[in-house]
């Protein structure tokens, strides 16, 4: 896979002069999430919030009451707390979801529960199943983000169990589940979890693009680079992304490093631009027909917002969207995405706003 170009290009005018960057969304408390109910007649989007809520946005305003409380057992460390939800791919029918949550001792926990089947904006507490738990050794690095693939299982991206360097080797060690991704079948009886990728530092979020099936990976850098994983769907197994061999394109220690069957990212940037990537989505919505087939992400450390268009593996448009959309910084601290519905998208700032991407409407 080729790397993307080092500075990304402004969008060309005829495409900038039609998207704009809107507020539609206000008073969360550290929003780290966003999620859907696939063909929810209602249409609701689920606010994920970093101290253990889930609330439901109502005209840009958080529910009063929560959708779900953890708060009273998720712990709060920088890096810690209610981190992810999915709905399962039926939930319209079964009313299931699956939240990733840190306890208050550090340690990783995803749990199934179902929508209360009398009160539709309430989760039942008392359907809880616990699907995986994972011993964390310290405090950061922790993932925490879900995902339904097109195939129905659920996808798990833990960190590396934090520190720094990943002083355990749990990445590349086969027989530890942090510093991998994985799947798992959650219709089944008794759920295992999968290894079905290695050589992660800490994804945080990666998306399927709704279209093609393929699969995203933004994953946190160390100390020079930040990364972005690309996946074609016929082949989501089998990788190993090179952590803690490879930082980005380069090795991490040893100058002399093997990169032999490693899978490089697809795109890197260095620290002088940002510090912690934030993955989204591909967009394939509607109202802005020129993104069509655009990965947008973030970054944490300096609200930088990019897009890439890849085919066949390589980056062929590289777009830098902060001058044109947010050029006085409104958007900062961006910790996550999220798409709606229709495709729209969608971005979360940790200081409680939610911005959307809309088209520029001509003046009436």
């Amino acid at each position: 896979m080729a790397a993307a170009p080092s500075k990304p290009s402004a969008p060309p005018p005829s495409v900038a002069s039609g998207v704009r960057l809107e507020v539609v969304g206000s008073g969360l408390v550290e929003p780290v999430g966003m999620a859907i109910i696939p063909r929810d007649a209602r249409k609701r989007l689920f606010i994920v919030e970093k101290g253990g809520r889930v609330r439901v946005l109502v005209d840009g305003k958080p529910s009063p009451n929560a959708f779900l409380d953890l708060s009273a057992r998720v712990s709060r460390g920088s890096e810690q707390g209610l981190l992810g939800l999915a709905f399962h791919p039926k939930a319209a029918e079964n009313r299931r979801l699956f939240v990733n949550y840190t306890d208050r001792k550090g340690d990783t926990h995803v749990v199934e529960l179902r929508v209360n089947a009398r009160s539709p904006d309430r989760v039942d507490v008392t359907t809880e199943r616990e699907i995986l738990f994972v011993d964390q050794p310290y405090a950061n690095h922790n993932g925490g983000h879900l995902a339904f693939g097109p195939d129905g299982k659920l996808y798990v991206g833990l960190g590396d169990g934090g520190s720094g360097g990943d002083p355990k080797g749990n990445a590349q060690n086969r027989a530890s589940l942090l510093g991998k991704m994985l799947r798992i079948d959650v219709d089944v009886r008794a759920p295992r979890p999968e290894i079905i990728q290695v050589g992660l530092r800490n994804p945080w979020r990666y998306a399927f693009d709704r279209k093609t099936g393929d699969l995203y990976i933004a994953d946190v850098g160390q100390e020079l680079y930040e990364e972005i994983n690309f996946l074609p769907a016929r082949r989501i197994a089998g990788h190993n992304f090179g952590w803690n061999t490879l930082e980005g394109f380069h090795c991490y220690r040893d100058p002399a490093c093997k990169k032999e069957g490693m899978t490089l990212p697809v795109l890197e940037y260095g620290h002088a631009e940002g510090c912690s990537i934030t993955g989204g989505h591909v967009y394939r919505g509607k109202a802005l027909p020129v993104l069509d087939g655009h990965y947008f992400y973030a970054d944490y450390c300096t609200a930088l917002l990019r897009s890439v268009k890849i085919q066949e593996g390589s980056v062929v448009e590289s777009w830098d969207w902060k001058p044109v959309l947010d050029p006085k910084g409104h958007l900062s601290r961006p910790t996550s995405f999220g798409e709606d519905e229709n495709g729209e998208l969608y971005i979360l700032s940790q200081d409680g706003l939610l911005f959307m991407l809309k088209p520029v409407t001509s003046p009436q």
